[in-house]
């Protein structure tokens, strides 16, 4: 059968502790791959004396005897180069590859060959992590990763990567059958053993086959919780119950000493994982203690008290995860349940009480992401073949019991090394071409970007909107770091305000620690602990006269806490609870709050939390009432520090107006600090409209097709002008201002994603020059720098940056930052909120040249913040900073 796929393909689902691969069969069949007879393998890896590498089952055995020389989770270890196992280092990339040689082996038993394979990854890595599985997949032997986001085609064509996410959606709309209309989005709650990952995938139209197109919008997740931290929740809890009774048998499990002493502590960990999954069905299940004549029995309440607090983490971050996204729950087109320990009953209950919409759960919720990443290999025929979906179990009855959570696949005899780049080992439908990965720094002469176009100096001056250059040079440590007080916080904030950098993160006793110092000497200025708690932070927003400290919360109705901290001295100023679905805005004397449950906008005084105004916000027709309240800004916020999302570093607030879209499409102009309605008009947009409030003028644009963009004065709020009309197929997808008299759109033919175009509108009749549209397939986000736009997106991520004219200063791998309206950060891979390491370069926009300021190690980059000279971080340990201009 070499040669030929014979419609056979396979998608794998290579887990932090378990690996998971579906095979399809010609006439569309479905059904696990076996390993050691069982259709889950464990992801861990064991190096022996003689330099073979085992994994799975036989890995976790042969660790009984010699702990050291294993891994179980070499996943967790795609940022290290390499992983210490016993006397010798393996590169990371074997240790993987020798996993996805374990299931070549498999599917070559199954079928003879190796079928054209899908593998998945997690949404959070990027380009260097997928570079790195990619080498994985060639030191396993597997053919070539091919481009990713090709059109899937007969026979493969190599092996494919694809995000997890968008496997298990499609699982959820082509197995499933369930409804994911163009624009919505679905939601993956993937809980494995080892981590929970979260995303919102949305639908962004048909793709090259004619099926949904799904992207990647939003993803969070909790890498330090799994299946595994329940198991040992409910070990400890044992632990606690034995040894009073049988201090020495549990001393023997807890501390083992001899081979057959691991043997009876691995049992005992598998005899509680089964009483976990029992606990599923039944309200007790007996658990036998080695050394202890009786079996102890646990209940599903004490499972359910145990499990309750972990969980809880799990869905603040789930709620945490859609918020950030821009939706509430019930906007979602559903809420999807995979991952082996998502079959925990309490998983699902509290989702449903929490966020209020039922998850879809699977009998077997192990499968779905390999078997969804199968639609990436159309069969021979043409189509996506047919699929027999796993049976859904829903949340209110009792579960199904799933099969064995482990299993094994030596591979002891090959070598560790597989076969290199040299093509692949298995017999194989058909070969691609050579995978060349992006690289993760720039290098000499290939970081220099090219001069586009020469130009007088006077107007070099003006394309860059009259910035300075920034004086780039390579990272210098400033200070040496100020260290926390406790290890390796995951939740943490920074905050910039001039000179004063502000740090927060999450403590174990639930309360936020914040540190303060000077930016440009990185020496501690103040540091204290918040007075409330919370069971997840949202985060932290400096002004000059206020630091603004807020909770998380799950429900809308929920309340938190929101406080003010003294920039001097970190002294609490005041403090209040507002509700999950309040926003706040921030201003130099005020703070505004969307207080929705009491349905009023309040503004409160910054310094002393006193209310200073208070206007209701009208409701519609039905008793509901809906809002978006949007800040005015003026060109110079266009030029202030902002992050990967957009959103102001640091504190502009010139222009103290909001505009306040109510239900029946009404528009208020509000005074921030005084609270004066200053003019209103009806008819203007709709709450979820896409609204800019800029330089005095208001522009509103629907999210239909055949949309219009509006213009309005907001000293007047008279008739709107026109100032663009797309045709009927066409919708806007983002809308900013992006220079004086100017704005620009992402404008999308039916929400699909490889039609999208840049449209650049001028704001002033008779300004032709500024009327002009390109393409940007897979464009995602639009940053406005001075009167420049930044466009990011696509796969891999890519950075393009626009003069006024619509000429390109630069398109590049990587994401970009705005430091101020001439001067770029750019990331080799997405900031991540791991401890990593990454590439980062300067970008003067005047001259398109681009400097390599080195590596931040150790960062967590995704919780950065910068001015136009420094960045500061959190580390593993410690507060960051770094100085990225010459002395």
């Amino acid at each position: 059968m070499a040669g030929q796929d014979g419609g056979y393909a396979l998608g794998v689902d290579l887990g932090t502790s378990n690996t998971v691969a579906v095979l399809r069969w010609p006439d569309g069949r479905t059904r696990p791959l076996l390993f050691d007879g069982q259709p889950v393998m464990p992801s861990g890896v064991f190096l022996d004396q003689a330099g073979l590498l085992h994994v799975g089952r036989d890995a976790q055995r042969l660790a009984q005897a010699d702990p050291g020389r294993y891994d179980p989770n070499p996943k967790r270890r795609i940022d290290e180069p390499g992983v210490l196992l016993g006397d010798a280092e393996m590169a990371t990339v074997d240790l993987l590859g020798g996993l996805l040689r374990a299931v070549a082996q498999a599917a070559v038993e199954a079928v003879g060959f190796l079928p054209p394979a899908v593998l998945t990854y997690p949404a959070s890595w990027g380009a260097r992590r997928r570079g790195a599985l990619a080498t994985a997949v060639q030191r396993a032997g597997w053919p070539p990763v091919v481009a990713e986001g090709s059109a899937p085609v007969p026979g493969g064509g190599g092996t494919r990567l694809v995000a997890e996410p968008v496997a298990a959606a499609r699982y959820f709309v082509d197995v499933l059958r369930r409804p994911v209309p163009v624009g919505a989005a679905l939601a993956v709650f993937d809980f494995g053993g080892g981590t929970l990952d979260i995303a919102v995938v949305r639908n962004d139209g048909l793709d090259h086959s004619g099926r949904p197109r799904f992207v990647v919008v939003g993803s969070g997740g909790l890498p330090e919780l799994g299946g595994l931290d329940l198991d040992a929740a409910l070990v400890d809890h044992l632990g606690r119950l034995v040894g009073t009774a049988a201090p020495q048998a549990w001393q023997r499990l807890a501390q083992p000493e001899s081979t057959t002493a691991w043997r009876d502590r691995r049992q005992f960990w598998d005899d509680v994982r089964g009483a976990k999954e029992m606990l599923s069905r039944t309200t007790v299940a007996p658990v036998a203690v080695p050394g202890v004549e009786q079996a102890v029995h646990l209940t599903r309440e004490e499972l359910e008290r145990l499990a309750t607090p972990l969980l809880r983490r799990a869905v603040f971050e789930a709620a945490s995860v859609i918020g950030h996204c821009g939706l509430r729950p019930d906007q979602l087109a559903g809420l999807f349940l995979v991952g082996g320990s998502s079959r925990v009953p309490l998983v699902a209950r509290l989702l449903h009480a929490e966020l209020g919409v039922a998850p879809t759960v699977l009998e077997q919720p192990e499968l779905p992401v390999a078997e969804g990443a199968l639609a990436e290999i159309v069969t021979a025929a043409g189509g996506a073949g047919s699929a027999t979906p796993v049976p859904e179990v829903r949340v209110s009855g009792p579960p199904v019991s799933g099969p064995p959570s482990s299993a094994g696949m030596p591979i002891s005899g090959l070598p560790v090394g597989g076969t290199g780049a040299g093509g692949a080992a298995y017999p194989s439908a058909g070969r691609g071409g050579a995978w060349r990965g992006r690289r993760a720094v720039w290098t000499g002469a290939a970081a220099v970007l090219a001069l586009v176009g020469v130009v007088a100096a006077a107007v070099l001056y003006l394309n860059r909107g009259g910035y300075d250059d920034v004086a780039f040079d390579n990272f210098r440590d400033l200070g040496g770091g100020i260290p926390f007080e406790e290890e390796n916080p995951y939740y943490t904030y920074t905050a910039l305000v001039g000179d004063r950098a502000y740090l927060a993160y999450e403590r174990e006793d639930k309360r936020l620690e914040v540190i303060a110092a000077k930016a440009s000497t990185g020496t501690r200025a103040w540091q204290v602990k918040s007075d409330g708690t919370a069971e997840r932070w949202a985060g932290i927003a400096a002004v000059p006269n206020g630091l603004v400290l807020l909770a998380d919360a799950t429900g809308r109705a929920d309340p938190r806490e929101l406080s003010v901290l003294d920039p001097a001295n970190g002294k609490r100023l005041w403090g209040r609870d507002v509700h999950g679905d309040d926003s706040v805005l921030y201003f130099e004397r005020t703070l505004v709050l969307v207080d929705r449950t009491a349905q009023q906008l309040v503004g409160l005084d910054l310094r002393t939390g006193k209310r200073r105004w208070g206007e209701p916000i009208p409701s519609g027709p039905a008793g509901n009432s809906p809002t978006s309240v949007h800040p005015v800004t003026v060109p110079e916020d266009l030029g202030v520090a902002a992050g990967t999302d957009g959103r102001r570093l640091s504190y502009g607030g010139k222009d103290p107006r909001i505009v306040q879209i109510d239900v029946n499409r009404s528009a208020r102009v509000i005074d921030a600090d005084s609270g004066e309605v200053l003019k209103s008009a009806k008819g203007v947009a709709d709450p979820d409209d896409m609204v800019v409030a800029h330089d005095g003028r208001l522009y509103v644009a629907p999210k239909e097709g055949g949309y219009r963009v509006a213009a309005y004065d907001l000293a007047r709020m008279g008739e709107p002008t026109i100032l663009y009309t797309g045709d009927d197929q066409h919708y806007p997808d983002r809308l900013v201002a992006c220079g004086r008299e100017r704005l620009c759109l992402l404008d999308r033919k039916n929400f699909a994603a490889d039609t999208t175009e840049l449209v650049s509108i001028a704001t002033k009749p008779g300004d032709g020059e500024k009327m002009w549209r390109k393409p940007a397939a897979g464009a995602e986000s639009l940053l406005p720098v001075g009167e420049h736009v930044l466009v990011g997106g696509g796969t891999p991520d890519t950075a393009t940056l626009y003069r006024p004219d619509g000429t390109t200063v630069i398109s590049r791998e990587g994401v970009a930052v705005r430091l101020d309206g001439g001067n770029l950060l750019l990331f080799a891979d997405d900031p991540s909120t791991n401890v990593t390491d990454v590439s980062v370069a300067g970008v003067r926009v005047s001259s398109s040249d681009l400097i390599e300021l080195g590596e931040l190690k150790g960062v967590r980059a995704a919780s950065c913040s910068w001015n136009s000279s420094v960045i500061v971080c959190p580390g593993k340990s410690t507060m960051v900073f770094r100085s990225f201009v010459e002395k």
